[in-house]
């Protein structure tokens, strides 16, 4: 059975999005504030959150950042707040893809179905532990860990597609479109900006001085590329 959890305060539109994914043959729980979600989300296993982002007791963006540290369960942001920055900001704290209110229940399952197959595909070629610059830096790709000078260091899920991403295409340069594409698939819906702020947060965990990068290279006028040698 696969478990959906979505955390709205507003028990109408909950209501209406449960009946919804109950009629596509998943399994719903619900939760009406950040503390009630996380006490939900450490006793059931979940496969993917729906997730308001004003929250009572614990905001939206606290519960996101908190199952982050643990998990790469997929998450799918409700945001009333239609600015740029605001997606930007959800999608770098670790949201695999939002949704803006109001919305259409269809499309909302629609979404959630495109999440599912983007977040449990096996989309890494390189089933493998690859070590690069005499061990600075090791990736497992089966386990999705990722080590710095032995250290290991968190990415989110979306962070570690595109990561996984350059790595299996050695010295292939990519635009962000192409880039958003073979890391996510061709439903996924995002911007230039929301690839650079990607981007910007791996260059801040993986390299030694992310204004000089040696691993997520700038092809300036097309795009990325990974540098890093075995």
């Amino acid at each position: 059975m696969t478990n959906i959890l979505i955390v709205e305060d507003e028990r109408n539109i909950c209501e209406v999005i449960k009946a919804y994914l109950e009629k596509e043959g998943y399994n719903v729980y619900t939760a009406e504030d950040g503390v009630e979600a996380l006490e939900i989300f450490n006793q059931k296993e979940i496969h993917l959150i729906i997730l308001d982002l004003m929250l009572p007791k614990l905001s939206g963006q606290e519960v996101c950042t908190r199952i982050r540290a643990k998990s790469h369960v997929p998450i799918l942001m409700l945001t009333a707040r239609v600015e740029d920055d605001d997606k930007i900001h959800g999608l770098s704290i670790g949201a695999d893809d939002y949704v803006t209110k109001p919305f259409s229940p269809r499309v909302l399952v629609s979404r959630v179905k495109a999440l599912f197959r983007r977040s449990y595909r096996d989309s890494s070629p390189l089933a493998e532990k690859l070590i690069f610059n005499e061990g600075d830096l090791e990736i497992d790709m089966d386990k999705m860990l990722v080590k710095k000078q032995g250290k290991e260091i968190h990415l989110t899920a979306n962070e570690f597609k595109v990561l996984s991403t350059l790595i299996s295409n050695p010295g292939q340069v990519f635009s962000r479109e192409h880039l958003i594409q073979s890391a996510f698939g061709h439903e996924y819906e995002a911007f230039d900006r929301t690839v650079d702020s990607y981007i910007k947060n791996l260059r801040q965990k993986i390299e030694d001085n992310s204004k000089k990068p040696s691993y997520i290279l700038t092809v300036y006028g097309v795009g990325y590329k990974f540098g890093g040698t075995r």
